[in-house]
């Protein structure tokens, strides 16, 4: 990345036709090093050609193709939805080029963070009893086996972070098969033995699709102390089975209670990467700042979970050159597929992404926000590709195919075993998520400084020249250690997170 001469845009690649304003550029402006004038008002953030671009010729950022002028597209000029189009074009896979061996840090020398580590081996950041829910039927009833506990957690047994409903509005009225009910059943198996639940009390009606015991039989879960089922038709209705869940949650307490957080190695970490509420400075500051805090987990052994697969689209072909075996590109590459087929089907397309927000903030079509986006992976290989909550068994970055849509990628990224979340954001986002806590990373300082008290870290810095990419790496790395030992973000001190459990549903309501 490099500043124009004045400072007032920004250019990322020798090769780039356009620059991204610092700031709002006045008309007539000259923007120093570049030799050329706005030739209108330019917002910051936006784009300004560096010279003529003929209509039909690609527009290139990051040093990549992020659409084609829809007309010609004089020198200085505003480029963006206006004048730019999406077409199809081919991207070379180039399957494996980009992997390169990693340089592991030795065992005995990696980071460490303050866990908790369960009977399975596996290590949590936070320690919360579960209330799941089979169906929507059930929600309100594990809503008030929550409430009911809540006083009684907070006074007695400070040692637990609290126990958290899982409500949904699924679970029944869906196909039994397919991916929808796949999905689904990943989502409440993921959770049911996620590391950050000391303990989980799962919930059903009776009557509805996803039974429990469908679950329970599929995936080998049998009730033990930290695990327990209800059904509310069987256990008498609903002041019944609030009784009962209530007293199932207080016999899981004293064990929660007694759970102490412990040295484990970085190597433990499994990482949610997430962006929301982008802008045209998420791909230039706060994105791949989170990739080179993502290169270092890697290399301290650890593990993170790019996902959102529209929010590649446009990029798949970086992430393939880095694919550490044939076979992972060809399963990413067969998620992409789908998708351009799934959305085919239900009369959307991939090519019109970017909300309302994202274009405010400057981001022009997908493919500019994807290349974005994919920078929050860092450079190391790409180890694995994941079906949607399906169970991450490998180490370093990997891929799990997910909607854009926040916290429906992220329930899955939880799902699939994240016990903690990085959350990009440039417009503002203020998501929380229990039981794997969110870190808000701002993308710029205005930004930032609007709503400091959403805010985890000012990736807006490296904007102001204050810090380099590489350092605001580093610094995100350790502000994730300190998460993981029990230093709560900002929105677990505001208490988010109880509403933003959202599984991913596909497939007719019937």
């Amino acid at each position: 990345m490099t500043a124009s001469g004045d400072a007032a845009a920004i250019r990322l690649a020798a090769e780039d036709n356009v620059v991204t304003a610092r700031d709002a550029i006045a008309a007539g402006r000259t923007v120093a090093g570049e030799g050329v004038a706005a030739a209108e008002p330019i917002p910051a953030g936006h784009k300004l050609a560096t010279r003529a671009i003929a209509a039909g010729e690609a527009v290139r950022k990051y040093g990549q193709v992020i659409g084609f002028a829809a007309a010609d597209i004089a020198p200085g000029a505003h480029v963006h939805t206006h004048n730019v189009a999406v077409r199809a074009f081919d991207r070379d896979p180039a399957v494996g080029s980009a992997a390169r061996d990693t340089d592991f840090v030795a065992e005995g020398e990696r980071a460490t963070f303050q866990g908790y580590r369960r009977g399975d081996g596996r290590v949590g950041t936070r320690n919360y009893i579960g209330v799941l829910t089979s169906v929507n039927c059930s929600a309100s009833v594990a809503r008030f086996i929550a409430e009911a506990v809540a006083r009684q957690v907070a006074d007695d047994f400070p040692g637990v972070d609290g126990v958290v409903a899982f409500p949904h509005h699924t679970g029944c009225g869906m196909a039994g098969s397919g991916d929808g009910w796949d999905n689904f059943q990943r989502v409440l198996w993921g959770y049911a033995r996620h590391p950050n639940l000391a303990g989980v009390v799962l919930v059903g009606l009776g009557c509805e699709g996803a039974q429990i015991r469908f679950l329970t039989d599929a995936y080998g879960l049998a009730e033990s102390e930290r695990f327990r089922t209800l059904v509310i038709q069987d256990a008498g209705g609903t002041r019944a089975t609030v009784d009962r869940g209530v007293a199932l949650v207080r016999e899981m307490l004293p064990a929660a209670a007694a759970a102490r957080r412990q040295t484990c190695s970085a190597a433990d970490l499994v990482l949610a990467l997430q962006c929301g509420g982008s802008d045209a400075y998420s791909g230039i500051t706060a994105n791949p700042a989170l990739g080179e805090a993502v290169n270092l987990l890697v290399r301290h052994g650890g593990t993170a979970i790019l996902s959102e697969t529209p929010e590649i689209y446009g990029a798949e072909h970086l992430l393939t050159r880095r694919a550490a075996s044939p076979g992972v590109a060809e399963k990413l590459l067969a998620r992409i597929a789908w998708w351009e087929d799934y959305t085919a089907r239900n009369g959307a397309e991939l090519n019109n992404n970017p909300s309302p927000g994202n274009k405010a903030g400057g981001l022009t079509t997908i493919l500019e926000k994807s290349l974005g986006a994919a920078a929050k992976g860092g450079t190391t290989n790409l180890n694995g590709v994941y079906r949607y909550g399906e169970p991450v068994d490998a180490r370093g970055l990997v891929f799990m195919d997910s909607p854009g849509y926040d916290p429906c990628s992220i329930t899955g990224q939880v799902a699939s075993g994240a016990t903690a979340v990085c959350f990009t954001t440039g417009r503002g986002s203020v998501y929380g998520c229990k039981p794997a806590p969110s870190l808000k990373l701002a993308t710029n300082t205005p930004m930032y400084d609007r709503m400091t008290d959403d805010m985890d870290v000012n990736c807006g810095r490296i904007l102001d020249g204050e810090a380099t990419v590489a350092a605001m790496g580093a610094e995100i790395f350790d502000r994730v250690l300190d998460l993981a030992s029990g230093t709560p973000s900002r929105s677990e001190r505001h208490g988010l997170g109880d509403l933003e459990f959202l599984p991913w549903q596909i497939g007719a309501v019937i």
